[in-house]
């Protein structure tokens, strides 16, 4: 959100001067506008628009008392035609400290860039005026911090000759690397939005992305190779289009985060909840939800947690489904996989020795770095045969972690 934006030019008899600004007197006082300032000009002044060694590039600051950031691009002209053979003027926003500043570095790029040229062209900024059919800065500047406020982006006619078109494109962070054992969710019907032009592995992958299937079942139902499906899966979750869950396992263990808290104190939680899990009719109520909730824990499987609420008379599989159960729990942080992981004290004194040689086998597992979700997957073995097969080690060789 764009605090104020502004519009300063460097007079020789004045210094650095705020010609406009919107709102008006965010910056410096206005007469008849009662608008307190932000903060206090005089001292980001020289800052504003600095000597010419710090102009023609992007520069950031932050008022003394650390709650806004101003983003400009002070520019310096050359040319006989100016007093002093120069001509400074810088176009900035403000926004508060805790605004991602990366979105608007273009935007303070483009103002610098199309004014510049506008200048150049009939001295749009140093012989200002609002005739001929061009809009007065003051007005550009105004619609220009409305429009990106409200709607990211802004096309505006300035003349004949000059559009000043900008977008506020959001920034993402790179998403965790893709792994064949997880088990992707969309977060959007694609099939309301699918079209010809879409990529041809997207195309097949997504009728598959159903909330059961992991990466490697998606990619072979789909015909296509896991290396392609992996990509295409990492876009959707560079786009926040999907999210990613462990496999569903009834001998897994799950258990509580401090975030379950939450869901405990809020009834509308539960009431989203209950409608997203009740099966054969029967709405179970938010107290049962809140048991069933917080009687997972780090010692205790799935299978486990199923027994342990049968042997007290209730069958949880008559109510819920213990699936959709499960996935609401992570999807809202309420819960979390506590993973299962082999280490092999031979295997990790190969490493240090340098001795490690790599094959097909369970051994190169059970270093302690693979979950047995990725040798289930990989190797198509459920936890029963992958326990029986480390049973085989060397009596005392292998110990069970879970983290």
């Amino acid at each position: 959100m764009i605090s104020g934006i502004f519009f300063s030019r460097f007079l020789p008899q004045e210094g650095t001067k705020v010609v406009h600004q919107s709102p008006p007197g965010f910056l410096v006082p206005e007469p008849d506008v009662e608008t307190t300032p932000l903060f206090s000009f005089e001292t980001m002044r020289e800052y504003i628009i600095p000597r010419q060694a710090f102009c023609n590039r992007y520069v950031t600051m932050i008022c003394p008392d650390n709650k806004y950031r101003i983003l400009g691009h002070p520019v310096c002209i050359y040319d006989e035609k100016y007093e002093r053979n120069e001509f400074m003027f810088n176009f900035g926003i403000v926004i508060g400290v805790e605004v991602d500043k990366t979105p608007y570095e273009a935007v303070v790029r483009r103002l610098a860039s199309t004014f510049t040229e506008m200048e150049i062209q009939n001295q749009y900024l140093s012989q200002e005026k609002t005739e001929g059919g061009r809009r007065s800065i003051a007005a550009l500047l105004e619609i220009i911090k409305e429009d990106l406020n409200n709607y990211n982006e802004c096309m505006i006619p300035v003349d004949d000759a000059n559009t000043i078109n900008m977008k506020l494109f959001p920034i993402y962070t790179t998403p965790p690397p893709i792994k064949s054992w997880h088990v992707p969710i969309s977060k959007m019907k694609f099939a309301s939005i699918i079209d010809d032009t879409w990529d041809l592995t997207m195309v097949r992958i997504l009728p598959h992305i159903d909330g059961i299937k992991d990466v490697r079942r998606i990619a072979a139902t789909s015909s296509t190779s896991l290396p392609l499906t992996k990509l295409a899966l990492q876009h959707l979750l560079y786009y926040d289009s999907i999210i990613l869950l462990p496999l569903f396992l009834f001998s897994a263990i799950y258990a509580p985060t401090p975030s379950l808290h939450t869901f405990i104190t809020s009834t509308p939680m539960q009431d989203e909840c209950a409608n997203y899990v009740y099966i054969n009719g029967p709405r179970l109520s938010n107290y049962y939800l809140c048991r069933l909730f917080t009687t997972l824990c780090t010692s205790r499987t799935l299978k486990e947690w199923l027994k342990l609420h049968l042997d007290q008379g209730f069958a949880v599989l008559n109510f819920v489904d213990v699936r959709r159960f499960i996935q609401f729990g992570l999807i809202k942080g309420l819960i979390y996989r506590v993973h299962k992981y082999a280490v092999s004290a031979q295997k990790l004194a190969d490493k240090v020795s340098g001795k490690e040689r790599l094959g097909d086998s369970l051994r190169d597992y059970a270093d302690g770095t693979h979950c047995f979700d990725q040798i289930t997957v990989e190797r198509n073995m459920g936890d029963a045969k992958i326990m029986d097969a480390l049973r085989k080690f060397p009596k005392g060789d292998v110990e069970i972690i879970y983290r």
